[in-house]
């Protein structure tokens, strides 16, 4: 596996993580214990996700997020206290995939895997928060679906092409700004009108 290859699984674990960081452990070790998704050798060190102590911490937790990130502002809630655990989850999935033979690239991994996973989870914490924003709660549970159907599909494409995978990383990173900009944009909106209210008529 080439080094691009690498990157590009370590970029793509690592982002969809800041999405759904238990799906990702979940369905990663599924797939190695059904033989779905052959791991190559040079990934051997995910193997341990594929432990039926670890799988069914992460099925447990997956099932409980699945849930919470279906009711408005609940899910709010659940990526507020998930802020510190999704980046370093996919900070330390992005230092399984590089090679433990050298350090400098883990060090990398680990810091741009943790990184990758911030900002997915922030984009995705900030468009939640404005769709909770609508009084109907049928968009809430339609997000929330096509985040879970997403994560296990491009989960699927990452592992079992790898050659891809630089390509879906680059797809999620432009997804991820593009939400942090629509986020941002209807906070000012937000915040613009109530300055406005707030202002003392001439």
């Amino acid at each position: 596996m080439g080094i691009m290859e690498i990157i590009g699984i370590a970029g793509s674990v690592s982002l969809l993580s800041g999405w759904r960081l238990y799906l990702t452990v979940f369905a990663t070790g599924v797939a190695m214990q059904t033989g779905a998704v052959p791991i190559p050798e040079h990934l051997e060190s995910l193997q341990v996700l594929a432990n039926p102590w670890v799988m069914g911490a992460a099925g447990l937790a997956a099932l409980l997020e699945f849930f919470a990130d279906k009711v408005a502002w609940l899910d709010s809630v659940w990526d507020g206290i998930h802020t510190f655990i999704r980046p370093v989850g996919g900070a330390l999935l992005a230092l399984a995939v590089v090679d433990p033979s050298d350090p400098a690239t883990q060090v990398i991994a680990f810091v741009l895997g943790g990184g990758g996973a911030l900002l997915a989870h922030g984009g995705k914490a900030g468009a939640r928060a404005v769709v909770n924003t609508s009084p109907e709660p049928v968009s809430n549970v339609v997000v929330s679906t096509a985040e879970d159907v997403a994560t296990a599909g491009l989960l699927y494409a990452t592992y079992e092409y790898p050659y891809v995978a630089g390509g879906i990383a680059l797809g999620l990173l432009a997804l991820t700004a593009w939400l942090l900009i629509k986020a941002r944009n209807f906070v000012r909106r937000i915040f613009g009108r109530g300055a406005e209210a707030t202002r003392p008529a001439d």
